[in-house]
């Protein structure tokens, strides 16, 4: 099973840091969306939370009387989370889903939906634990990807990716899951992260010019961006009304609208 990859010390073995350079990144995207949205949750909970990271950024930069928690299967994730545990942000080794009880104002589900075997099921489990979801789904499909013969297999490989999506088709996901997609844009970590890799740095310039053009022509045909996704679960839905008023258009226009 995929997930004995996260039970065992393989995943670690791989990615010693559990990617905790991406995570200042990352909670900054987070930051913009509930500013945006002026979401203010009092109760956060990263399902998938590896090193606890982003929480603990997000916490350094919000209303401290708020709470944070973070669930992970890996023993190995959770000992280095630990580390940054406190009164208000606690770290749990355990399956959400199991967690019957378990809701909260925001889920934060980052780079997490690639990694299960079952997505379609975690995704409707999920939905009804939390009055919102942010989503953060890395776009591994572009043409240079396929182009590359290595290029898939590698990130199978190295991240234990088991699906490989579009931005069109991650959208279509949440939606055939019973999301409502509130808004979403594209993030760059390819542009934003500094990198060691000669291939990566190479691109960096026709990345950024493919860009300015076109943002889904950028994704399409280079790749190396992700999509942050803002949505509504089953249970917490709103009327079908404000729901119209406030959803964003899945069109390629909204996946722009803010840019990296």
């Amino acid at each position: 099973m995929a997930e004995q990859r996260y039970l065992t010390d393989e995943h670690m073995r791989k990615n010693p840091d559990w990617h905790v350079e991406e995570s200042a990144w990352k909670a900054s995207y987070i930051l913009r969306m509930l500013q945006r949205h002026h979401l203010e949750p009092q109760t956060i909970c990263e399902v998938g939370c590896g090193a606890g990271e982003v929480l603990k950024q997000l916490q350094e930069q919000m209303d401290p009387q708020r709470q944070f928690v973070g669930y992970d299967i890996s023993p190995y994730a959770i000992q280095l989370a630990q580390s940054r545990a406190n009164e208000r942000l606690r770290f749990i080794q355990a399956d959400f889903l199991q967690e019957e009880a378990a809701s909260f104002d925001l889920i934060l589900v980052l780079d997490v939906l690639e990694h299960l075997e079952d997505y379609f099921s975690f995704l409707r489990a999920i939905g009804s634990k939390s009055s919102y979801t942010i989503f953060h789904i890395p776009l591994d499909l572009s043409v240079q990807t396929i182009m590359r013969r290595g290029a898939l297999p590698s990130v199978r490989d190295t991240y234990g990716h088991l699906h490989y999506f579009t931005k069109e088709t991650a959208l279509r996901t949440l939606s055939e899951t019973g999301y409502d997609i509130l808004d979403c844009w594209y993030t760059a970590r390819a542009l934003d992260m500094p990198s060691k890799e000669l291939a990566r740095n190479l691109m960096r310039l026709p990345r950024k010019l493919l860009y300015t053009i076109n943002h889904d022509l950028a994704a399409h045909l280079v790749g190396g961006w992700s999509v942050l996704i803002l949505a509504k679960g089953q249970t917490y839905r709103s009327s079908s009304a404000a729901t119209s008023s406030r959803s964003v258009s899945t069109s390629a226009e909204s996946a722009a609208s803010a840019g990296a």
